[in-house]
């Protein structure tokens, strides 16, 4: 019987790329649920971009920061083992933010119940997890897509824009996707149905979109922010919707964010720039769950889930995020 629950802990406060010596990597005493608690045997664990902000100090943000010395937090999917829960029996399986680590300890709040049966484990982290909910409704309830649009992605070819620009496909939107090296725009254009991919490691991409977007872009959903945000920005149609979701071009920077410079072209243009927050769709999720899954179903929405084994590679593993190592969405696998 397992005695032992290892864990990735914050060390310190990351200064730029985060790196192992960021982290505690321990060996704790396994703990057994209480009263009104649930033991959880992690599987899959979730590595977001949104993590490495969790890491900062600030506390002006939609979450306090980790604190030094607690579990990394992280969305996971795992197995109940022990239950003192009355809603939760031992075998079934849930997804939540349950951590770095093997095993966690839950009182049930956040925790919701998936079914292997009705789709893999690494599908509920992606396109039916936190994923695919941010890329449903930032594209559809913030971005707006109509029949005719043209749609641009930045960060095409990761776990939520490869999601956003298939949904605005299916919605009558030309799109063009924004990514790292040629065998990303290939996937994009070839398995996926992107109208347009721009490699920004090889291709200037404001003038790649004079060609690809001639009329300018009516819907921005942004995932990178610094360089490439200011290039969409200057290539605005009249009315365009700027969808902000993300700025992972910035997050291991170790001086003031980036921020555009071609911001006036929002009051040029009449457009509006508005972020959008996951959290804020969580009492709709079902909504976006049914509709995606059918879509999966049918075989209209394609996902790609990129999964690394063994949780003792968690830093380097997490890495690849900011590198463009990943293709797809990035899942660390710590039991089978």
């Amino acid at each position: 019987m397992n005695t032992v629950n290892h864990q990735f802990r914050l060390a310190r406060r990351p200064n730029g790329a985060v790196s192992r010596s960021d982290f505690d990597y321990v060996a704790a005493p396994l703990e057994a649920p209480a009263e009104g608690q649930v033991q959880i045997q992690i599987l899959y664990v979730s590595l977001d971009p949104a993590m490495r902000g969790w890491m900062a100090p600030s506390e002006d943000s939609y979450m306090p920061p980790v604190a030094i010395g607690e579990v990394m937090r992280a969305i996971a999917v795992g197995r109940v083992t022990a239950s003192q829960h009355p809603g939760f029996a031992v075998g079934e399986h849930v997804s939540g933010m349950l951590g770095v680590q093997e095993y966690a300890i839950s009182n049930g709040q956040g925790l919701n119940k998936v079914d292997p049966k009705l789709a893999p484990l690494p599908l509920y982290l992606g396109g039916l997890g936190m994923t695919g909910l941010t890329a449903y409704f930032g594209l559809l309830d913030v971005g707006q897509p109509k029949a005719g649009d043209t749609v641009v992605v930045s960060g095409a070819a990761g776990a939520v824009g490869m999601i956003v620009g298939q949904i605005a496909k299916l919605k009558g939107a030309r799109v063009i996707g924004i990514a790292g090296g040629a065998d990303k725009v290939r996937y994009l254009i070839e398995e996926l149905g992107f109208d347009a991919a721009i490699d920004y490691k090889n291709e200037d991409v404001a003038e790649a979109l004079k060609k690809h977007a001639p009329k300018g872009v009516d819907v921005f959903f942004d995932n990178v922010g610094g360089a490439i945000l200011d290039a969409v920005l200057g290539r605005l149609a009249m009315g365009a919707r700027v969808v902000i979701c993300g700025a992972i071009s910035q997050y291991n920077n170790t001086s003031a964010m980036q921020g555009p410079s071609n911001y006036m072209q929002i009051m040029i243009k009449r457009a509006t720039m508005r972020g959008v927050m996951v959290l804020d769709y969580y009492p709709r999720a079902m909504e976006a769950i049914v509709a995606m899954g059918g879509w999966i179903a049918e075989g209209k929405l394609k996902t790609r889930e990129d999964v690394v084994q063994g949780l003792d590679t968690f830093p380097e593993t997490f890495a690849k995020l900011f590198s463009g190592g990943n293709n797809g969405k990035l899942v660390l696998q710590v039991a089978a």
